[in-house]
């Protein structure tokens, strides 16, 4: 993975402003197979900031926002406008198998 001097990921920024719904995070997870914990586990956030996020009781800042779409893309999930799906391309190597 990428990293800055300062252990930032570089695209931070660009996954800090893409937005992600409750909808989309409970579908992400569904794909996966992952309850809340393991959701909260694989971003590195609290349990309840998952919860919160997902039921709507608060919008997430732009660094859980950030960790939870790095834990989700990095299981292949791709976020698309309205829902969410598995990035198979990502899956092949390099020669195309």
């Amino acid at each position: 993975m990428r990293r800055l001097r300062e252990g930032i990921d570089p695209d931070l920024s660009v996954r800090a402003t893409q937005m992600i719904t409750p909808e989309q995070s409970r579908a992400a997870r569904g794909l996966m197979n992952w309850s809340q914990t393991e959701l909260a586990v694989k971003a590195g956030i609290s349990l309840s900031t998952v919860r919160d996020i997902e039921t709507s009781r608060r919008m997430p800042n732009s660094t859980n926002r950030a960790a939870i779409l790095r834990a989700f893309e990095d299981s292949r999930v791709e976020f698309i406008e309205g829902g969410v799906r598995r990035n198979s391309a990502a899956s092949k190597n390099n020669d195309g198998k």
